[in-house]
């Protein structure tokens, strides 16, 4: 096998290694509002569950130049924000909210999307969503970098969950009715494929 030092790549060359090697990842689509009310949307695949008791969410944030994002400067700012589970249905409109725009405008409106009023927080949702959870923020990290941090790792608390009737089984998610997509490298994602059973040992 190759033996490879991360210490001796540029920050591209890790980037990619880490994006090719950790596949699938799952991606969320976070919505926030900065403090003049503008809505943001953007998608972020350094995503997953860190605790179900109580229920927390993480984000990892990349930063440019040490400089926040909208979703992660928003979200510090006014703790709160939603989560929603991109699917094979709204990964066209989510794709686009990706594009780079000034914190006076909306990913939202430039994708079409449907803001729905949340339930507990006042950040809206998108109707577009199978999936949404209202979080509050539960901590805030600074991480890596040299000079300045990284990037800003997002522990969030699900204060709510929203499920469309239809992916919803007796307290379960139906996975192919959810029909999530992954993130891959590049401009690479993936379906849901095969899916198979091993039983864990007792």
């Amino acid at each position: 096998m190759l033996k490879i030092d991360p210490s001796a790549l540029s920050e591209k060359e890790n980037y990619k290694f880490l994006i090719g090697s950790i596949i699938p990842r799952p991606i969320a689509f976070v919505t926030t509002a900065s403090k003049s009310g503008v809505l943001n949307g953007a998608p972020f695949s350094f995503f997953n569950v860190v605790s179900h008791n109580p229920p927390m969410i993480s984000l990892s944030i990349q930063r440019s130049a040490g400089i926040h994002k909208d979703t992660a400067r928003n979200i510090i700012e006014t703790k709160e924000f939603v989560v929603h589970v991109v699917d094979e249905q709204n990964v066209e409109k989510i794709n686009k909210t990706a594009a780079s725009l000034p914190p006076d405008e909306s990913e939202i409106e430039l994708a079409g999307l449907t803001p729905v009023e949340s339930t507990k927080i006042s950040v809206p949702g998108v109707k577009e969503a199978k999936i949404r959870m209202e979080c509050l923020l539960e901590q805030a990290i600074e991480l890596g970098g040299t000079d300045t941090p990284g990037c800003d790792l997002i522990i969030g608390k699900v204060v709510q969950f929203h499920i469309e009737e239809d992916i919803y089984d007796n307290g379960r998610i139906n996975p192919k009715g959810l029909a999530a997509v992954s993130r891959l490298a590049g401009n690479d994602y993936a379906k849901i494929g095969e899916v198979f059973e091993i039983k864990r040992p007792k």
